[in-house]
Protein backbone atom coordinates (compact mmCIF):
# COMPACT_ATOMS: atom_id res chain seq x y z
CA UNK A 1 0.00 0.00 0.00
CA UNK A 2 1.47 3.36 -0.99
CA UNK A 3 0.76 6.73 0.65
CA UNK A 4 -2.01 7.68 -1.76
CA UNK A 5 -3.80 4.33 -1.37
CA UNK A 6 -3.48 4.50 2.41
CA UNK A 7 -4.89 8.01 2.65
CA UNK A 8 -7.69 7.26 0.20
CA UNK A 9 -8.70 4.25 2.30
CA UNK A 10 -8.58 6.32 5.49
CA UNK A 11 -10.53 9.25 4.04
CA UNK A 12 -13.22 6.91 2.75
CA UNK A 13 -14.45 6.80 6.35
CA UNK A 14 -15.32 10.51 6.30
CA UNK A 15 -18.69 9.43 4.94
CA UNK A 16 -19.58 8.06 8.38
CA UNK A 17 -19.37 11.59 9.82
CA UNK A 18 -19.23 12.09 13.59
CA UNK A 19 -20.64 9.34 15.78
CA UNK A 20 -20.08 9.83 19.47
CA UNK A 21 -19.59 6.78 21.67
CA UNK A 22 -16.75 4.71 23.09
CA UNK A 23 -17.77 1.23 21.90
CA UNK A 24 -16.01 1.32 18.53
CA UNK A 25 -12.79 2.97 19.73
CA UNK A 26 -12.68 0.60 22.72
CA UNK A 27 -12.89 -2.38 20.36
CA UNK A 28 -10.19 -0.93 18.10
CA UNK A 29 -7.65 -0.23 20.85
CA UNK A 30 -8.39 -3.53 22.58
CA UNK A 31 -7.42 -5.38 19.39
CA UNK A 32 -4.24 -3.29 19.32
CA UNK A 33 -3.44 -4.37 22.90
CA UNK A 34 -4.55 -1.03 24.41
CA UNK A 35 -1.51 1.12 23.56
CA UNK A 36 -3.13 4.15 25.24
CA UNK A 37 -2.65 2.45 28.62
CA UNK A 38 1.11 2.16 28.08
CA UNK A 39 1.81 5.88 27.73
CA UNK A 40 1.51 8.86 30.06
CA UNK A 41 -1.08 11.28 28.73
CA UNK A 42 -2.44 14.77 29.26
CA UNK A 43 -6.01 15.28 28.03
CA UNK A 44 -7.36 18.63 26.79
CA UNK A 45 -10.86 19.77 25.87
CA UNK A 46 -12.72 23.09 25.81
CA UNK A 47 -14.18 25.43 23.23
CA UNK A 48 -11.25 27.66 22.28
CA UNK A 49 -7.51 27.42 22.91
CA UNK A 50 -7.18 23.62 23.01
CA UNK A 51 -4.60 23.44 20.26
CA UNK A 52 -2.50 26.26 21.68
CA UNK A 53 -2.51 24.73 25.17
CA UNK A 54 -1.40 21.41 23.64
CA UNK A 55 1.50 23.13 21.89
CA UNK A 56 2.56 25.09 25.00
CA UNK A 57 2.58 22.02 27.24
CA UNK A 58 4.37 19.85 24.70
CA UNK A 59 7.00 22.52 24.09
CA UNK A 60 7.77 22.88 27.81
CA UNK A 61 8.09 19.11 28.22
CA UNK A 62 10.43 18.94 25.23
CA UNK A 63 12.63 21.68 26.67
CA UNK A 64 12.81 19.56 29.84
CA UNK A 65 14.30 16.77 27.73
CA UNK A 66 11.29 14.49 27.29
CA UNK A 67 10.05 12.80 24.12
CA UNK A 68 6.58 14.20 23.58
CA UNK A 69 3.77 13.17 21.27
CA UNK A 70 0.98 15.56 20.32
CA UNK A 71 -2.35 14.55 18.80
CA UNK A 72 -4.53 17.39 17.50
CA UNK A 73 -7.37 17.94 15.04
CA UNK A 74 -8.22 19.17 12.53
CA UNK A 75 -5.09 19.77 10.51
CA UNK A 76 -4.51 23.00 8.59
CA UNK A 77 -2.66 21.73 5.53
CA UNK A 78 -1.40 18.15 5.94
CA UNK A 79 -2.79 15.04 7.61
CA UNK A 80 0.61 14.50 9.25
CA UNK A 81 0.10 17.62 11.41
CA UNK A 82 -2.29 15.56 13.52
CA UNK A 83 0.30 13.11 14.87
CA UNK A 84 3.60 14.68 15.94
CA UNK A 85 6.57 13.69 18.10
CA UNK A 86 9.03 16.38 19.19
CA UNK A 87 7.72 18.74 16.47
CA UNK A 88 8.29 16.10 13.78
CA UNK A 89 5.15 15.18 11.89
CA UNK A 90 4.51 11.50 11.27
CA UNK A 91 6.24 10.30 8.09
CA UNK A 92 4.37 8.84 5.15
CA UNK A 93 6.06 5.48 5.73
CA UNK A 94 4.99 5.35 9.39
CA UNK A 95 1.48 6.45 8.49
CA UNK A 96 1.17 3.64 5.91
CA UNK A 97 2.47 1.07 8.41
CA UNK A 98 -0.09 2.18 10.99
CA UNK A 99 -2.93 2.00 8.49
CA UNK A 100 -1.84 -1.50 7.46
CA UNK A 101 -1.98 -2.54 11.12
CA UNK A 102 -5.45 -1.13 11.83
CA UNK A 103 -7.03 -2.02 8.46
CA UNK A 104 -7.75 -5.72 9.22
CA UNK A 105 -9.40 -4.77 12.51
CA UNK A 106 -11.48 -2.08 10.82
CA UNK A 107 -12.56 -4.44 8.02
CA UNK A 108 -13.72 -6.98 10.60
CA UNK A 109 -15.73 -4.22 12.30
CA UNK A 110 -17.30 -3.33 8.96
CA UNK A 111 -18.25 -6.97 8.37
CA UNK A 112 -20.01 -6.89 11.75
CA UNK A 113 -21.96 -3.76 10.76
CA UNK A 114 -20.02 -1.56 13.17
CA UNK A 115 -17.84 0.64 10.96
CA UNK A 116 -15.67 3.11 12.91
CA UNK A 117 -15.39 6.77 11.99
CA UNK A 118 -12.40 8.50 10.44
CA UNK A 119 -11.57 10.17 13.76
CA UNK A 120 -11.79 6.91 15.70
CA UNK A 121 -9.34 5.20 13.33
CA UNK A 122 -6.88 8.11 13.44
CA UNK A 123 -7.14 8.26 17.24
CA UNK A 124 -6.27 4.57 17.52
CA UNK A 125 -3.38 5.10 15.10
CA UNK A 126 -2.00 7.94 17.21
CA UNK A 127 -2.09 5.87 20.41
CA UNK A 128 -0.30 3.01 18.66
CA UNK A 129 2.32 5.30 17.15
CA UNK A 130 3.09 7.02 20.44
CA UNK A 131 3.33 3.67 22.22
CA UNK A 132 5.62 2.12 19.61
CA UNK A 133 7.75 5.29 19.64
CA UNK A 134 8.11 5.08 23.44
CA UNK A 135 7.17 8.70 24.08
CA UNK A 136 7.54 9.93 27.65
CA UNK A 137 4.31 11.91 27.41
CA UNK A 138 1.47 12.30 24.89
CA UNK A 139 -0.64 15.46 24.82
CA UNK A 140 -4.07 14.52 23.49
CA UNK A 141 -6.65 17.00 22.20
CA UNK A 142 -10.33 16.03 22.28
CA UNK A 143 -12.02 16.00 18.88
CA UNK A 144 -15.63 16.75 19.85
CA UNK A 145 -17.05 17.28 23.33
CA UNK A 146 -15.35 14.92 25.74
CA UNK A 147 -17.53 12.32 27.43
CA UNK A 148 -18.11 10.23 24.30
CA UNK A 149 -15.13 11.46 22.28
CA UNK A 150 -12.83 8.72 20.95
CA UNK A 151 -9.89 10.13 22.93
CA UNK A 152 -11.71 9.50 26.20
CA UNK A 153 -10.44 5.94 26.53
CA UNK A 154 -7.22 7.28 28.08
CA UNK A 155 -6.44 7.61 31.77
CA UNK A 156 -4.48 10.85 31.87
CA UNK A 157 -2.17 12.31 34.49
CA UNK A 158 -4.05 15.61 34.15
CA UNK A 159 -7.29 16.69 32.48
CA UNK A 160 -7.65 20.24 31.14
CA UNK A 161 -10.78 22.14 30.13
CA UNK A 162 -9.92 25.52 28.59
CA UNK A 163 -13.08 27.63 28.30
CA UNK A 164 -16.62 26.73 27.34
CA UNK A 165 -19.22 28.34 25.11
CA UNK A 166 -22.03 26.99 22.95
CA UNK A 167 -20.77 24.80 20.10
CA UNK A 168 -21.69 21.60 18.28
CA UNK A 169 -25.18 21.84 19.78
CA UNK A 170 -26.40 18.98 17.56
CA UNK A 171 -24.11 16.64 19.50
CA UNK A 172 -23.53 18.40 22.84
CA UNK A 173 -26.89 19.99 23.63
CA UNK A 174 -28.24 23.50 23.25
CA UNK A 175 -27.32 24.97 26.64
CA UNK A 176 -24.04 25.96 28.26
CA UNK A 177 -24.78 23.49 31.04
CA UNK A 178 -25.22 20.55 28.65
CA UNK A 179 -22.09 21.44 26.68
CA UNK A 180 -20.16 21.77 29.95
CA UNK A 181 -21.44 18.38 31.13
CA UNK A 182 -20.19 16.71 27.96
CA UNK A 183 -16.77 18.36 28.15
CA UNK A 184 -16.48 17.59 31.86
CA UNK A 185 -16.84 13.95 30.87
CA UNK A 186 -13.04 13.80 30.52
CA UNK A 187 -12.66 14.24 34.30
CA UNK A 188 -11.34 11.01 35.81
CA UNK A 189 -11.45 9.81 39.42
CA UNK A 190 -8.63 11.18 41.58
CA UNK A 191 -7.08 12.99 38.60
CA UNK A 192 -6.32 16.74 38.76
CA UNK A 193 -8.45 18.94 36.52
CA UNK A 194 -7.27 22.39 35.37
CA UNK A 195 -9.88 24.70 33.88
CA UNK A 196 -10.40 28.26 32.67
CA UNK A 197 -14.17 27.79 32.55
CA UNK A 198 -16.33 30.29 34.42
CA UNK A 199 -19.87 30.97 35.64
CA UNK A 200 -22.40 28.19 34.97
CA UNK A 201 -19.77 26.08 33.17
CA UNK A 202 -17.56 26.13 36.22
CA UNK A 203 -20.47 25.09 38.43
CA UNK A 204 -21.01 21.98 36.32
CA UNK A 205 -17.29 21.16 36.36
CA UNK A 206 -17.06 21.67 40.13
CA UNK A 207 -19.96 19.28 40.68
CA UNK A 208 -18.46 16.52 38.54
CA UNK A 209 -14.97 17.04 39.97
CA UNK A 210 -16.38 16.60 43.47
CA UNK A 211 -18.20 13.42 42.45
CA UNK A 212 -14.97 12.03 40.98
CA UNK A 213 -12.83 13.20 43.91
CA UNK A 214 -10.71 15.10 41.38
CA UNK A 215 -8.77 18.10 42.65
CA UNK A 216 -9.89 21.20 40.74
CA UNK A 217 -7.55 24.05 39.79
CA UNK A 218 -9.32 27.10 38.35
CA UNK A 219 -7.83 29.89 36.27
CA UNK A 220 -9.24 33.39 35.82
CA UNK A 221 -7.94 36.63 34.33
CA UNK A 222 -6.46 37.39 37.76
CA UNK A 223 -3.86 34.67 37.14
CA UNK A 224 -2.21 36.39 34.20
CA UNK A 225 -1.43 39.85 32.86
CA UNK A 226 0.02 41.00 29.57
CA UNK A 227 2.89 43.44 30.06
CA UNK A 228 4.23 43.88 26.51
CA UNK A 229 3.14 43.47 22.90
CA UNK A 230 4.57 44.04 19.45
CA UNK A 231 4.15 42.29 16.12
CA UNK A 232 6.86 39.73 16.88
CA UNK A 233 5.94 38.58 20.39
CA UNK A 234 4.13 39.41 23.61
CA UNK A 235 5.07 39.09 27.27
CA UNK A 236 2.97 37.98 30.25
CA UNK A 237 3.25 37.57 33.97
CA UNK A 238 1.53 34.35 35.02
CA UNK A 239 0.72 34.00 38.71
CA UNK A 240 1.09 30.26 39.17
CA UNK A 241 0.36 28.13 42.21
CA UNK A 242 4.06 27.82 43.05
CA UNK A 243 5.46 31.15 41.85
CA UNK A 244 5.15 33.95 39.32
CA UNK A 245 6.46 33.37 35.79
CA UNK A 246 7.54 36.14 33.39
CA UNK A 247 7.13 34.54 29.95
CA UNK A 248 7.38 35.54 26.31
CA UNK A 249 5.35 34.08 23.45
CA UNK A 250 5.45 34.44 19.68
CA UNK A 251 1.75 33.54 19.67
CA UNK A 252 -0.12 36.82 19.36
CA UNK A 253 -3.54 37.77 20.75
CA UNK A 254 -4.16 38.80 24.34
CA UNK A 255 -6.31 35.69 24.87
CA UNK A 256 -3.13 33.60 24.72
CA UNK A 257 -2.49 34.71 28.30
CA UNK A 258 -5.29 32.39 29.42
CA UNK A 259 -3.92 29.52 27.34
CA UNK A 260 -0.40 30.02 28.71
CA UNK A 261 -1.79 30.08 32.26
CA UNK A 262 -3.62 26.78 31.60
CA UNK A 263 -0.38 25.27 30.36
CA UNK A 264 1.73 26.53 33.27
CA UNK A 265 -0.76 25.44 35.93
CA UNK A 266 -0.80 21.99 34.30
CA UNK A 267 3.00 21.86 34.24
CA UNK A 268 3.03 22.73 37.93
CA UNK A 269 0.75 19.77 38.55
CA UNK A 270 3.25 17.53 36.77
CA UNK A 271 6.05 19.00 38.88
CA UNK A 272 4.10 18.13 42.01
CA UNK A 273 3.84 14.56 40.70
CA UNK A 274 7.64 14.38 40.55
CA UNK A 275 8.19 15.23 36.87
CA UNK A 276 11.43 17.23 36.63
CA UNK A 277 10.78 20.55 34.87
CA UNK A 278 12.66 23.77 35.62
CA UNK A 279 11.46 27.36 35.46
CA UNK A 280 13.85 27.86 32.56
CA UNK A 281 12.21 24.93 30.74
CA UNK A 282 8.86 26.66 31.20
CA UNK A 283 10.07 30.00 29.86
CA UNK A 284 11.89 28.45 26.89
CA UNK A 285 8.97 26.14 26.13
CA UNK A 286 6.38 28.90 26.11
CA UNK A 287 8.56 31.05 23.86
CA UNK A 288 9.27 28.19 21.42
CA UNK A 289 5.66 27.04 21.02
CA UNK A 290 3.95 27.90 17.75
CA UNK A 291 0.44 27.12 16.58
CA UNK A 292 -0.04 28.29 12.97
CA UNK A 293 -3.18 30.02 11.83
CA UNK A 294 -3.89 31.70 15.17
CA UNK A 295 -3.29 35.47 14.98
CA UNK A 296 -0.46 34.66 12.60
CA UNK A 297 1.05 37.59 10.74
CA UNK A 298 1.99 36.44 7.23
CA UNK A 299 3.25 39.75 5.84
CA UNK A 300 3.69 43.36 6.94
CA UNK A 301 3.03 45.41 3.81
CA UNK A 302 0.12 45.15 3.80
CA UNK A 303 -0.32 43.38 7.13
CA UNK A 304 -1.98 40.02 6.45
CA UNK A 305 -3.25 38.09 9.49
CA UNK A 306 -4.59 34.54 9.62
CA UNK A 307 -6.84 33.64 12.52
CA UNK A 308 -8.96 30.50 12.61
CA UNK A 309 -11.76 32.05 14.71
CA UNK A 310 -14.51 29.47 14.16
CA UNK A 311 -17.20 30.34 16.71
CA UNK A 312 -18.73 33.49 18.24
CA UNK A 313 -16.40 33.69 21.24
CA UNK A 314 -13.31 33.26 19.07
CA UNK A 315 -14.58 35.91 16.67
CA UNK A 316 -15.15 38.27 19.60
CA UNK A 317 -11.55 37.71 20.73
CA UNK A 318 -10.35 38.33 17.17
CA UNK A 319 -12.09 41.70 17.10
CA UNK A 320 -10.59 42.67 20.48
CA UNK A 321 -7.11 41.70 19.29
CA UNK A 322 -7.44 43.63 16.03
CA UNK A 323 -8.72 46.76 17.75
CA UNK A 324 -6.27 46.68 20.65
CA UNK A 325 -3.08 45.46 19.00
CA UNK A 326 -3.12 46.85 15.47
CA UNK A 327 -3.45 50.23 13.82
CA UNK A 328 -4.94 50.31 10.35
CA UNK A 329 -6.72 52.66 7.99
CA UNK A 330 -9.07 50.05 6.59
CA UNK A 331 -9.79 46.49 7.65
CA UNK A 332 -10.27 44.13 4.72
CA UNK A 333 -11.90 40.97 6.00
CA UNK A 334 -11.86 37.70 4.07
CA UNK A 335 -14.27 35.33 5.77
CA UNK A 336 -15.45 31.78 5.13
CA UNK A 337 -17.55 29.97 7.74
CA UNK A 338 -18.93 26.45 8.08
CA UNK A 339 -22.69 26.14 7.69
CA UNK A 340 -23.16 24.35 11.03
CA UNK A 341 -21.67 27.27 12.97
CA UNK A 342 -23.56 30.23 14.45
CA UNK A 343 -22.48 32.42 11.54
CA UNK A 344 -25.02 35.14 12.35
CA UNK A 345 -23.47 35.82 15.75
CA UNK A 346 -19.94 35.42 14.38
CA UNK A 347 -20.63 38.02 11.69
CA UNK A 348 -22.22 40.41 14.19
CA UNK A 349 -19.00 40.49 16.24
CA UNK A 350 -16.56 41.37 13.48
CA UNK A 351 -18.52 43.18 10.75
CA UNK A 352 -18.75 46.48 12.69
CA UNK A 353 -15.00 47.04 12.26
CA UNK A 354 -14.70 45.74 8.68
CA UNK A 355 -14.47 48.29 5.86
CA UNK A 356 -14.33 45.79 3.01
CA UNK A 357 -15.73 42.29 3.49
CA UNK A 358 -14.99 39.47 1.06
CA UNK A 359 -17.10 36.35 1.48
CA UNK A 360 -15.46 33.12 0.36
CA UNK A 361 -15.77 29.37 0.74
CA UNK A 362 -13.31 26.64 1.68
CA UNK A 363 -13.30 23.26 -0.06
CA UNK A 364 -14.83 21.62 3.01
CA UNK A 365 -18.25 20.09 2.26
CA UNK A 366 -19.65 21.82 5.38
CA UNK A 367 -18.65 25.28 4.12
CA UNK A 368 -21.46 27.84 4.07
CA UNK A 369 -22.37 29.36 0.73
CA UNK A 370 -21.17 33.01 0.55
CA UNK A 371 -24.60 33.98 -0.77
CA UNK A 372 -26.17 32.89 2.54
CA UNK A 373 -23.57 34.87 4.50
CA UNK A 374 -24.33 37.96 2.40
CA UNK A 375 -28.07 37.60 3.02
CA UNK A 376 -27.34 37.31 6.75
CA UNK A 377 -25.23 40.48 6.66
CA UNK A 378 -28.05 42.36 4.90
CA UNK A 379 -30.62 41.11 7.43
CA UNK A 380 -28.40 42.30 10.25
CA UNK A 381 -28.44 45.77 8.69
CA UNK A 382 -24.73 46.18 7.97
CA UNK A 383 -23.94 48.58 5.13
CA UNK A 384 -20.38 47.37 4.59
CA UNK A 385 -18.84 46.94 1.17
CA UNK A 386 -19.43 43.21 0.63
CA UNK A 387 -18.15 41.08 -2.24
CA UNK A 388 -18.49 37.37 -2.98
CA UNK A 389 -15.39 35.61 -4.33
CA UNK A 390 -15.80 31.88 -3.84
CA UNK A 391 -12.23 30.73 -4.42
CA UNK A 392 -9.90 31.61 -1.57
CA UNK A 393 -6.81 32.38 -3.74
CA UNK A 394 -8.89 34.78 -5.84
CA UNK A 395 -10.32 36.39 -2.69
CA UNK A 396 -6.78 37.01 -1.43
CA UNK A 397 -5.71 38.46 -4.78
CA UNK A 398 -8.72 40.82 -4.75
CA UNK A 399 -8.02 41.89 -1.15
CA UNK A 400 -4.40 42.73 -1.98
CA UNK A 401 -5.55 44.71 -5.00
CA UNK A 402 -7.89 46.74 -2.79
CA UNK A 403 -5.35 47.24 0.00
CA UNK A 404 -3.53 50.54 0.32
CA UNK A 405 -0.70 51.64 2.58
CA UNK A 406 -1.79 51.30 6.20
CA UNK A 407 -4.57 48.76 5.55
CA UNK A 408 -4.88 45.35 7.21
CA UNK A 409 -6.13 42.11 5.64
CA UNK A 410 -7.54 39.51 8.01
CA UNK A 411 -8.52 36.00 6.87
CA UNK A 412 -10.79 34.15 9.27
CA UNK A 413 -14.03 32.24 9.89
CA UNK A 414 -12.78 28.66 10.12
CA UNK A 415 -9.56 26.67 10.35
CA UNK A 416 -10.36 25.23 6.92
CA UNK A 417 -10.49 28.72 5.38
CA UNK A 418 -7.24 29.65 7.11
CA UNK A 419 -5.56 26.38 6.09
CA UNK A 420 -6.30 26.92 2.41
CA UNK A 421 -5.27 30.58 2.62
CA UNK A 422 -2.01 29.68 4.35
CA UNK A 423 -1.25 27.07 1.74
CA UNK A 424 -1.79 29.61 -1.03
CA UNK A 425 0.17 32.38 0.67
CA UNK A 426 3.16 30.10 1.26
CA UNK A 427 3.01 28.76 -2.29
CA UNK A 428 2.36 25.15 -1.33
CA UNK A 429 0.88 23.21 -4.23
CA UNK A 430 -0.25 20.00 -2.55
CA UNK A 431 -4.00 19.69 -2.24
CA UNK A 432 -5.63 19.84 1.16
CA UNK A 433 -7.79 16.78 1.71
CA UNK A 434 -10.94 17.60 3.66
CA UNK A 435 -10.35 17.12 7.36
Amino acid sequence: MDTSEALNWLYSFKKHGSKLGLERISYLVDKLDNPQNKIKTIHITGTNGKGSVCKFIASVLQKAGYNVGVYISPHLQRFSERIVINNNEISNDDMVLLIEKVKPIVEKMISQGNAPTFFEIVTAMSFLFFCESSVDFAVIEVGLGGRFDATNVINPLISIITNISLEHTKFLGDSIESVSYEKAGIIKSNTPIVTAASNSSLKVIKKIAKEKNASLITISDKNWKRVFFNHTHQEFIVHGMLKDYPVKSVQLGMYQGENIACAIFSIEQLQMMGVYITEENIKEGIFSAFNPGRMEIISENPIVILDGAHNPDAMKMLRISLEKDFQFKKLILIIGILEDKNYQEMISHVLPISDITILTKSNNTRACEPKILKETIEKLGFKNHVSIIKKIPEAIKYAKMKAETGDLICISGSLFTVGEARQHLFGINEEIVEC
